[in-house]
């Protein structure tokens, strides 16, 4: 009996002190995935993400680490990806109704079209201050491949100043009809890619990809309006 009462003494003594181990872990693992899940869930952290590359591109391109096509490249690339991004969260639904990670692009929906101008403007003001001369900016602007990058910049200016709940309880029905410029501001960006770059490929490539999703949409919107007539 005392050899017994010893050997379950020392398994209790060895599987409490575990046991209080594997519930501390838990309780750390519940306390740090809930911490993550704030820390994603936070605007802030996807307006940090989405700011890093233009940061990092600004302070490399102002100590000469980085030529002045490299900038025009990303910061356009970035912007043009970006609107693809905004763009295909409704074809996402569409496709993958109910899944929790398209509500979260979603409800973030519109973070990616005001981080997609604001690389467009990046993009422009490298330009004007390369240009440097407003003759030369003038005449530039004549040419179809900068004159498409320039409407589609005036397009995105009203739609990115109205991209908040204010604009939208204010403008109301007129909101959506505003924020369908979207389409055609999309259009005159990918013609400003595919006309101004040395290899055109790359921007015809995202252009499918943008044509692809939106026919989906479309293609799925009329079937279901069919559906339920």
């Amino acid at each position: 009996m005392q050899r017994v009462n010893k050997r379950s003494c020392y398994f209790s003594n060895l599987f409490i002190p575990a046991l209080r181990t594997a519930q501390l872990f838990a309780l750390g693992s519940r306390y740090t995935s809930r911490m993550l899940r704030r820390v994603v869930d936070s605007p802030w952290f996807l307006w940090l993400l989405l700011a890093l590359p233009g940061a990092v591109t600004v302070v490399r391109y102002a100590s000469g680490a980085t030529f002045y096509g490299e900038v025009v490249l990303m910061t356009g690339e970035l912007s043009a990806r970006l609107l693809i991004a905004t763009m295909a969260i409704t074809p996402l639904q569409l496709m993958f109704p109910g899944r929790g990670w398209v509500r979260w692009l979603q409800r973030r929906r519109r973070y990616l079209g005001v981080a997609s101008f604001g690389y467009a403007a990046l993009h422009t003001v490298v330009y004007l201050v390369r240009t440097g001369v407003f003759g030369d900016i003038l005449a530039d602007a004549a040419e179809p491949g900068l004159l498409t990058g320039w409407l589609a910049l005036a397009i995105f200016v009203p739609l990115a100043i109205t991209s908040n709940d204010r604009a939208v309880r204010r403008l109301r029905r007129l909101w959506k009809r505003l924020h369908r410029w979207v389409y055609a501001a999309a259009m005159l960006t990918f013609a400003h890619w595919v006309l101004t770059a040395f290899d055109p490929v790359p921007g015809l490539i995202h252009l499918a990809i943008l044509a692809a999703l939106e026919g989906y949409r479309l293609w799925r919107t009329y079937r279901l309006k069919y559906a339920s007539d």
